[in-house]
């Protein structure tokens, strides 16, 4: 019933996500959330932690994008830092960013994964492309009462996920 809510493969963070898991499932190309996935949806540009995951990708051969549903401001600030392609306003979950972004790395369905934190829109976003997903858990929770109801949402769906 909730299949394409199922993440493929589920992470704690972005931090425990290492070369050999891209190398194993023959990963190319990267599809990247920002906001709770690389940084907290506070921060405005790449930290410590975010640097490494992004330079760990372009040592091993990695092409990405990001794909988010924040708006172009806030987007290609964070993206101009790598000089990397990037998809604002995306629609997620709706498949249009992602697949106008994998269309810009040059990206084939099976060779790439999103990364992100949310089951609604990364993961279902990514299932309905075609592609390889992850999640992992979000840096921080929004204290809004939509994502406080969204997040109760996911952990009915991930709990059947992991039975």
């Amino acid at each position: 019933m909730f299949e394409k809510f199922y993440p493929d493969f589920f992470f704690r963070s972005i931090d425990d996500i290492d070369e050999e898991f891209f190398l194993v499932n023959g990963i190319k190309f990267a599809i990247l959330d920002i906001d709770n996935t690389l940084v907290s949806y506070k921060t405005t540009v790449a930290d410590k932690r975010a640097k490494a995951f992004l330079n760990m990708l372009t040592k091993n051969g990695i092409k990405f994008a990001f794909v988010s549903n924040n708006h172009k401001d806030r987007v290609s600030l964070f993206a101009k830092e790598f000089n990397a392609i990037f998809v604002n306003d995306a629609g997620k979950p709706f498949t249009f960013g992602i697949k106008r972004a994998m269309k810009k790395i040059g990206a084939d369905k099976k060779h790439t994964v999103l990364i992100g934190d949310q089951v609604f829109t990364d993961v279902y976003a990514g299932k309905n492309a075609g592609i390889i997903t992850v999640m992992v858990n979000p840096i921080e929770a929004k204290e809004t009462p939509f994502f406080g109801l969204k997040r109760r949402m996911e952990k009915i769906v991930l709990k059947n996920y992991k039975r």
